[in-house]
């Protein structure tokens, strides 16, 4: 098993990529923390990994609280011993806020996107480096690379954000055996089938080289690799996911 003996903290895994995410390490032999505030949607996920034979359990938690990560951690550790790998996956879109100059919706999604990022690495590094290291994944977007039309700016500058911020933290906790990376996921669900206009979704695939939207799966699988001592010698990478659209 490629995650055997690992702790690892998922958050935002009651739903899409993380859920899939947190169900694709527990069969990989990790204990699986699953963080979120949808607690009807997080326990589903604990019991779909119980009933597969793994470990896992969910914690209530909101990713823009520090006391909410600090609890998060200690819980973990005194559940399980050690925290081994940290996912920060919880994020909102860019849709969230229709107005492009709404301060509310700026402060809103650089807090949960970019700040929440950061107040997880905070408190889960101390932890990591006691057990001798780890491997951070942060859930970026190809909006962290490019400009867009649609949807509220904040969005790409918070993924952006968090795009330099895991080089940051690479370059500066590399020598305690942090690793840090990103995962640049492409068009796919929920995103593409929470858009109402069919109009919009063809837009998507024509945008995307391999003509398709992409599946949580696929990127779930590029997160276990970069946790895993697979990848042990990658750090401070970005590893896009997105069938070919920002090579356009």
């Amino acid at each position: 098993m490629r995650l055997e003996n690992k702790v690892a903290i998922i958050t935002g895994g009651a739903n899409g990529m993380g859920a899939e995410e947190a169900r694709m390490f527990a069969r990989e032999g990790a204990k699986v923390v699953v963080a979120d505030r949808q607690d009807e949607d997080g326990e589903s996920v604990v019991s779909q990994i119980a009933e597969a034979g793994g470990t896992g359990v969910y914690v209530n938690a909101d990713v823009t609280s520090e006391s909410d990560w600090q609890r998060l951690v200690d819980q973990t550790v005194s559940q399980f011993g050690r925290l081994d790998i940290l996912v920060n996956n919880a994020g909102i879109s860019s849709s969230a806020y229709s107005d492009p100059m709404d301060l509310d919706g700026w402060n809103h999604i650089m807090g949960v996107n970019a700040t929440g990022v950061y107040l997880g690495t905070r408190a889960s590094i101390p932890t990591m480096i006691e057990a001798g290291g780890g491997s951070i994944v942060n859930i970026s977007s190809i909006m962290g690379f490019v400009g867009g039309e649609g949807g509220h700016p904040a969005y790409h500058a918070s993924k952006g954000a968090v795009r330099i911020f895991t080089k940051a933290t690479a370059v500066k906790y590399g020598p305690q055996g942090i690793r840090a990376n990103s995962v640049h996921p492409g068009f796919m669900p929920p995103m593409t089938t929470a858009t109402p206009q069919q109009s919009v979704r063809n837009e998507h695939i024509r945008l995307t080289p391999l003509r398709r939207t992409g599946e949580v799966h696929e990127v779930a699988a590029g997160v276990l690799f970069l946790a895993s001592d697979e990848a042990s010698f990658i750090t401070a990478t970005e590893l896009v996911i997105d069938g070919g659209f920002i090579s356009r």
